[in-house]
């Protein structure tokens, strides 16, 4: 990703559907759905020392980065912990604790990782094969990612100190990507700190954790015997070195004043803030930077499939009628640069591209949703939409969704949350029926969202699920595989989990005094550091 001038968007002269799909065009090939960014041409390092406020949507539920899978855990915890493989600027898996790509065997079953020598864990001494095997069995035990891939495996072993060895069932595509995603992270922690809650925070990553004040902050201090991969830093792998001395997380649930306190030099960085701010980002300059992250991620509705007036499909299927997608993207963005509105999962040019099921979307007919509910059975129950206004684009989609479900004939409750409260409800099936939430946009299926693994919130489970997903796991061959995501997109659109809203991009700022910052959809802060 690149960080641009507003302005530099859009070519003069060019249409506006031209200009949204250059402002939005997205890659030709999987590999570069979100460019990451390599670095910028070589240049004198950002100075070493400092502390930076970053003023992040709010306050993180918990910094446990296993049974969460928000964001805003991810984006903090991957300072702490590290994975065994990460994504690099292509979106390419790389290696970060292992030594490099592991060994497979010709069955696609055995995987063997050899682990890097030396590397420092947080309490003084050397990870090893032991804290790795401790740490996935830990994942594959709470996390909703982890208990997808846990369905996969047959054994974890240690295989001498600095070598782990995994075993399939059968042949499973996603396995390195998803040991790799920031969110519900796959991280590797000292076997000594592991518990079923996380008192202690015990990894090897570039900060340490020091501090949390909820509704105040969370600091991370430098780690002064990091052991940083000497590869050249790409995306989230490579060289990670800690310039700062201090990472201050803020939540700051108000838009508004994530803007005001970017501006005023408050905050050397200020995430996900509102489109309509981007003009005065802008005049901000030189002292702020807009930071404009392209293709940024898509913006999704879960139902709860287990429980309450949603959990029958016929009534899923009359709110998908009921619902017009491209009034959502406009209430929630705006600005036709920051957004698109399309049917298929993926963009045209990528191995995953599907029209799948896109007659369902975007229908936006209140009558035929009306005869569908009535025909369901649907007499009169609430339809509670969950929502958080830390993320206004999710609160302002969430209002025209539920004008457009009362138009159908649906009595609609609004329930307006904290983000943290809003993760830590939608974990109970008895107290919602409809939330929004957003996701990155990943060149693997399998990474997001959470619903098309087991157990995340929704709880969506069905034969026809399990025979698409099974079929399109089990091929490892990238050419076949895309077919077999269409049957996946059909089985989503045809049962409702969740309905993928449309394509956006983010907009966040940035001190110019924060110099190194790479943009990405999981802001890190290693290999940045402040101007003297």
């Amino acid at each position: 990703m690149q960080s641009s001038s507003i302005r530099d968007w859009l070519t003069p002269g060019m249409p506006v559907q031209a200009a949204r799909r250059s402002v939005l065009g997205l890659a030709a090939s999987a590999a570069v759905l979100v460019a990451l960014g390599s670095g910028a041409p070589a240049q004198a390092a950002p100075a070493k020392g400092g502390a930076a406020n970053l003023a992040m949507v709010g306050e993180p539920q918990g910094l446990d980065p296993m049974v969460s899978t928000a964001d805003l855990v991810g984006t903090i915890m991957q300072h702490v912990y590290e994975p065994l493989y990460t994504f690099d600027a292509n979106w390419a898996v790389a290696p970060m604790l292992a030594e490099g790509l592991p060994t497979v065997s010709k069955d696609g079953l055995t995987y063997t990782i050899a682990l890097r020598k030396e590397v420092k864990l947080h309490n003084g001494r050397d990870l090893n094969a032991e804290d790795v095997v401790a740490s996935l069995q830990r994942w594959m035990e709470l996390s909703p990612r982890g208990k997808s891939v846990a369905k996969e495996v047959a054994s974890l072993t240690a295989k001498g100190p600095l070598s782990v060895e995994l075993k399939l069932k059968a042949p499973y595509a996603p396995l390195l990507a998803q040991l790799a995603l920031p969110s519900g992270m796959a991280a590797i922690m000292a076997k000594e700190s592991i518990a079923p809650q996380l008192k202690d925070f015990v990894g090897t990553g570039p900060y340490k954790f020091k501090e949390r004040r909820p509704d105040q902050f969370t600091v991370l201090v430098r780690h002064d015997t990091y052991s940083a991969r000497k590869e050249a830093p790409s995306g989230y792998a490579g060289r990670r070195e800690a310039l700062l001395d201090e990472l201050r997380f803020v939540p700051v649930p108000n838009a508004n004043t994530r803007v005001e306190g970017a501006l005023s030099g408050q905050f050397q960085y200020a995430d996900l803030l509102p489109v309509e701010a981007a003009g005065r980002i802008e005049k901000g300059a030189p002292a702020v930077v807009p930071i404009v992250t392209k293709n940024f991620g898509f913006p999704y509705i879960v139902f709860n499939t287990k429980e309450g007036v949603l959990a029958a499909q016929p009534l899923r299927r009359a709110v998908q009628t009921a619902v017009g997608a491209g009034e959502l993207m406009a209430a929630g963005f705006g600005d036709n640069r920051f957004f698109v509105v399309e049917p298929n999962f993926f963009p045209k040019g990528t191995p995953y591209y599907a029209d799948a099921g896109s007659k369902l979307y975007n229908e936006r007919n209140p009558q035929a949703a009306k005869d569908q509910a009535a025909k369901a059975g649907y007499n009169g129950q609430p339809v509670r939409i969950m929502a958080s206004r830390q993320y206004e684009f999710h609160y302002n989609m969430a209002l025209v969704m539920s004008e457009q479900l009362k138009k159908a004939g649906f009595k609609t409750e609004l329930q307006v949350v904290d983000w943290a409260t809003l993760v830590q409800r939608r974990n109970d099936a008895k107290l919602w029926d409809v939330y929004f939430t957003h996701s990155g946009l990943f060149p693997e299926p399998m990474l997001s969202p959470p619903q098309l693994g087991d157990g995340a919130p929704g709880w969506w489970d069905s034969p026809a699920k399990k025979s698409a997903l099974a079929a399109f796991n089990q091929e490892t061959n990238v050419a076949k595989r895309g077919p077999l995501w269409g049957a996946v997109q059909q089985v989503v659109y045809d049962e409702v989990p969740f309905i993928e809203v449309g394509k956006f991009n983010g907009l966040s700022a940035r001190s110019a005094k924060l110099e190194g910052y790479t943009p990405a959809i999981w802001p890190f802060f290693w290999n940045t550091g402040l101007a003297k």
